[in-house]
């Protein structure tokens, strides 16, 4: 491998790990990269180049483990019990995360093939960027000015499992997780930082699992020679996913989702303008 290749893979490791938590779309954003400009097929294959995605996003989900490893810690019970959460009457649960990720756990587990087999292209994005930013614009502008559920340890059952129902429309590439989850969140009652929190934490086993069963189809296209590529942008996603959590979750509740809604309109429209007409 060149080191032109390794560029390349640092690349779509950086566009992953800038967009997966950000509510644009980081499937949509990569398609859209590796199609146009990146080629990644040509020196991994189709399937390698697949596989290759995967790998990335466990980078990204290694960036949520360290940005929120306490509370994973206090939701497998593996920490102290401490006077501090004692206190809180009440605290996000494990069931709760389960509870919302039912929904596009069953049915990507139903979809999972047709959907890598037939919505991974410009076309389809494009379309999921534009019908995910109108979710967005009507979320801030419907959702309540006074949110009864300001952090994420006040997010009820019922709200988790709605939630979870809008994590569906993410299934669609382009369409955005952290999208269609804090924009239900939102309308669901949720400030969008409360919002963005369980967003971020449903992430992480939705994504492992989805991972992982993409692994489990394709390991032998992990082969040494491409390693090297698999590595560099696993890293490259990690750091730059770690950024943006941090970054996004400071500004989420000033600047609320409609920037990222009129970002997603553009990007599509200049897309469209500039290679599919």
């Amino acid at each position: 491998m060149g080191l032109i290749i390794l560029i390349k893979a640092i690349i779509l490791g950086l566009v992953e790990g800038l967009t997966e938590f950000a509510p644009v779309s980081s499937t949509g954003h990569m398609i859209i990269v590796d199609d146009m400009w990146l080629k990644s097929e040509t020196f991994l294959t189709a399937h390698g180049a697949n596989t290759f995605k995967v790998v990335i996003q466990l980078g990204s989900i290694l960036a949520v483990l360290v940005t929120f490893k306490d509370r994973f810690i206090d939701l497998l019970g593996l920490g102290r019990f401490t006077k501090q959460s004692a206190q809180k009457q009440s605290r996000l649960k494990l069931t709760q995360v389960i509870v919302g990720l039912i929904p596009a756990g069953v049915l990507g587990v139903l979809f999972n093939d047709y959907i890598d087999d037939h919505l991974f292209s410009t076309g389809t994005v494009l379309v999921g960027l534009v019908i995910g930013a109108i979710l967005m614009i009507l979320a801030d502008a419907f959702g309540s000015k006074n949110p009864r559920t300001q952090t994420v340890d006040q997010v009820s059952y019922k709200q988790a499992f709605l939630v979870g129902l809008f994590q569906c429309f993410s299934l669609w590439p382009g369409f955005s997780r952290s999208g269609s989850t804090i924009s239900g969140g939102v309308l669901m009652g949720m400030s969008h930082r409360a919002a963005a929190d369980f967003t971020f934490i449903m992430a992480v086993p939705i994504m492992a699992g989805a991972s992982f069963l993409s692994l489990s189809k394709n390991w032998e296209y992990m082969t040494v020679e491409a390693l090297p590529v698999f590595i560099a942008g696993f890293i490259s996603a990690f750091i730059f996913a770690l950024i943006s959590i941090r970054f996004f979750l400071k500004l989420i509740n000033k600047i609320k989702l409609l920037p990222f809604a009129i970002y997603r309109i553009v990007l599509a429209l200049i897309i469209y303008l500039l290679f599919l007409t």
